[in-house]
């Protein structure tokens, strides 16, 4: 097992990037656990369908949904605020629609990432003219320090300090998503100031 990290790591520095560790793969399937039981006491006898914002949001969804019992269900919406630059532009755009109509049900938003809150703003007012029995959001990160619109979680997973964060879902120019764990990417100079132009 180390020595793939020792390969993927010597790769990272040929790109003048490197990753360290925040939270380890343990740490986030424990408390997923523990949100997936909170999550079923709220909701004890009903159907409970997932909506996962790609493509962040898959591997979060995926070990919830194994971890709540009873009915569930999901779907996945994309939207896009990064492009390969490591700040959110702040201009949020729908780039794919659910498959299926939310009217009536009870519906968890489950987001990777709550940054500066403008994704989430969005999304909570299209699917709240769908007209859901219930609508709740789990996130399983959330940069407090970066808000800017007035939302929040009803499920948490951790609260982060304001630092790029790649792993478990979340992804550099499309890379690292595949992580176990949820790591703070850092960039050399040349690289941070090119991250910084785009």
């Amino acid at each position: 097992m180390p020595k793939p990290r020792k390969i993927r790591q010597r790769a990272a520095n040929r790109r003048g990037e490197r990753v360290k560790i925040l939270i380890s793969g343990g740490r986030i399937q424990r408390r997923i656990q523990a949100l997936a039981k909170q999550i079923r006491r709220d909701f004890p006898d009903e159907p409970l369908h997932l909506v996962s914002v790609l493509k962040g949001g898959v591997f979060f969804l995926t070990d919830l949904a194994r971890s709540i019992a009873g009915e569930v269900s999901f779907d996945f919406i994309a939207v896009s605020s990064y492009g390969k630059a490591t700040r959110s532009s702040g201009q949020v755009r729908l780039t794919r629609d659910l498959d299926s109509s939310i009217e009536g049900k009870t519906v968890i938003l489950v987001e990777d990432i709550l940054d500066t809150g403008m994704t989430l703003q969005y999304l909570l007012k299209l699917f709240q003219q769908r007209k859901p029995k219930h609508l709740r959001v789990a996130v399983l990160l959330d940069k407090p320090e970066r808000r800017i619109a007035p939302v929040r979680a009803d499920y948490l997973g951790f609260s982060i300090p304001n630092e790029f964060v790649v792993g478990y879902g979340l992804d550099y120019a499309e890379r690292y998503r595949n992580l176990p764990y949820v790591g703070v990417l850092s960039l050399d100079s040349k690289v941070a100031k090119k991250a910084a132009e785009k």
